[in-house]
């Protein structure tokens, strides 16, 4: 719970309690504190037990940690086999090294579309002409 606290800091500490209640004072108030944080253990794991019995058996090995969305956002990319699969057959490196390639050395031109659209050297890139009056579709001005 005070993983972070360093031996200064809680000196200071000491020292600040000593001064707010005193030193006659002092040994009750610790005991109150330990014994407030008891008591909110205890009914936290009563609470939890509740929550288990109450879920039935197929929730026998919930752990309330796993509601943490860290938790179980990193247990559930852990224990996947298809992400862990996915993971280890994707190399970025190597997609990325295959995209600056394409991009720095583009081909000379396109690819013919299809090998009728190549023998008779029509242009896919290019807008095609306006079909002639006679070939146009007729339309319905009102129906669009």
């Amino acid at each position: 719970m005070f993983n972070d606290i360093g031996a200064l800091e809680l000196v200071t500490i000491v020292v600040l309690a000593i001064l707010v209640f005193g030193p006659d004072k002092l040994p009750k108030v610790i005991q109150d504190v330990t014994g407030f944080i008891r008591k909110v253990r205890a009914f936290s794991d009563s609470a939890k037990q509740d929550i288990r019995s109450e879920l039935g058996p197929e929730f026998k090995d919930f752990e309330f940690e796993d509601l943490n969305p860290k938790t179980f956002i990193r247990k559930q990319l852990t224990e996947n086999e298809d992400l862990r699969e996915i993971r280890t057959s994707f190399d970025l490196r190597k997609e990325l090294n295959d995209v600056t390639d394409a991009v720095n050395n583009p081909e000379t031109g396109p690819a013919p579309a299809s090998p009728s659209a190549a023998a008779t050297g029509a242009d896919l890139l290019s807008k095609p002409a306006a079909p002639a009056s006679e070939q146009r579709a007729r339309f319905d001005a009102d129906a669009t």
